[in-house]
C-alpha cells in the first residue's frame, strides 16, 4: 500500500501544476456554465420559444417564468465565471437544476424507449448538481473572514 501511495503522490505532483492554474479552473467554470449560458441566450434570443417551452412544462404564467429562466440562466453564470458571489451562482444554478430536471425528465412515467434516454439525462443532470454544490462549497470554503 505504501507504494501505491508513493505513486499516487508523484502522478498528483506532477499533474497540480497545470491543474492548479487559474485559467484552467476559470475554464472548468465555463464548461460548467456553457449549457446555462446558451440557454439562456437562446431563450433570449427566441423568446416566443422560451414561453412555448414553459407551457409545454405547464409553467403559467409562462412569459414572466421565461424571464426568470433567462435571468437566472445568464446571471447565475455571471456570478460564477466572475468570482462575485459565486457560491450563490452555483447554488442558484444547482436548485433551478434539479427543479428542472425532477419536472422535465421523469423517465419513471415514461415507457420505454424513450425511459433509456430520459433516465441518462435526469442523472447527468444530477452530476450537474454535484458539480455546482462543490463549487459553492469550495468557494465557501476558501473565504477568508
Amino acid at each position: 500500500m505504501p507504494a501505491l501511495t508513493t505513486i499516487e503522490s508523484r502522478i498528483a505532483a506532477s499533474v497540480r501544476p497545470a491543474l492548479g492554474a487559474g485559467w484552467i479552473r476559470w475554464l472548468a467554470l465555463l464548461g460548467l456554465c456553457a449549457a446555462y449560458l446558451q440557454g439562456g441566450v437562446g431563450k433570449a434570443l427566441d423568446f416566443p420559444g422560451a414561453v412555448a417551452e414553459m407551457e409545454h412544462f405547464g409553467i403559467a404564467p409562462a412569459a414572466p417564468a421565461a424571464v426568470v429562466a433567462i435571468l437566472l440562466e445568464l446571471g447565475a453564470s455571471v456570478l460564477i465565471l466572475t468570482g462575485i458571489w459565486r457560491w450563490l451562482g452555483a447554488l442558484a444554478l444547482a436548485g433551478f437544476t434539479l427543479m428542472a430536471t425532477g419536472l422535465a425528465l421523469r423517465f419513471w412515467e415514461m415507457a420505454p424507449p424513450d425511459r433509456f434516454g430520459a433516465a441518462n439525462a435526469f442523472f447527468e443532470h444530477l452530476g450537474l448538481v454535484g458539480g455546482f454544490l462543490l463549487v459553492a462549497w469550495h468557494d465557501l470554503r476558501d473565504r477568508k473572514r
